[in-house]
């Protein structure tokens, strides 16, 4: 049982940050025997279902390392993900387990509203800067964690528990200073434009401290 509710958080967390290379992950793993799935996950393991993730994983992979082009994806994606880490948490218990599937699918689509609105908030905050690295450098950081964390989840699924309440406290935090840095940026740029504010000189003009 503590398996299954780590399974059905990681997987509800998971899905916030990286939906298509979870159920690519729980599938080859059902498909290659590497752990056994609970029934309602098993049909993740269909070739079908395989192709087609990997095939979402592929154009995933690209686009959420371009700026810009990753926020878009984020923003399209807010009402696939949070949906489908409810469903995955809950069919970790299935029919069977009417109760304990209602239970997972609650906190499993929390935690993805969660991690999702972490992810989403922090790589518009790192769009604010011009280079391309830190968005690289960021979705190559969700990939392994979704990776590691999953595996957690069915290795050492009490480590994983200390795991995800870190993670969630780390995540609050980052939403809560992005969330203040995003909105002042955008009431900044707000009154340049309605000519409330001048806008900062260029470096080629001299300021009005050197006029003087």
């Amino acid at each position: 049982m503590p398996q299954l509710f780590a399974l059905a958080a990681a997987l509800g967390w998971a899905s916030g940050v990286r939906l298509y290379l979870v159920i690519l992950i729980v599938g080859l793993a059902g498909h290659f025997g590497w752990t056994p799935l609970p029934e309602g996950l098993s049909v993740l393991s269909h070739p079908a279902v395989m192709a087609a993730s990997g095939f979402m994983v592929f154009i995933e992979f690209f686009a959420d390392k371009m700026p810009g082009l990753d926020s878009l994806w984020d923003f399209v994606h807010t009402v696939i993900r949070i949906p489908a880490g409810a469903a995955l948490a809950a069919s970790v218990f299935g029919a069977d387990h009417a109760a304990l599937a209602t239970v997972a699918a609650i906190i499993g689509g929390g935690l993805a509203a969660t991690a999702h609105t972490a992810k989403t908030t922090t790589r518009a905050a790192i769009n604010t800067s011009p280079e391309p690295f830190s968005n690289v450098g960021a979705s190559l950081a969700e990939d392994g964690l979704v990776t590691g964390g999953l595996w957690l989840a069915l290795t050492h699924p009490l480590l994983f528990g200390v795991a995800l309440l870190l993670t969630l406290v780390v995540s609050v935090w980052l939403i809560r200073r992005c969330w203040r840095f995003l909105s002042g940026l955008t009431r900044r740029v707000i009154r340049i434009f309605s000519g409330r504010e001048p806008p900062p000189p260029r470096p080629d003009q001299p300021s009005a401290a050197a006029d003087v």
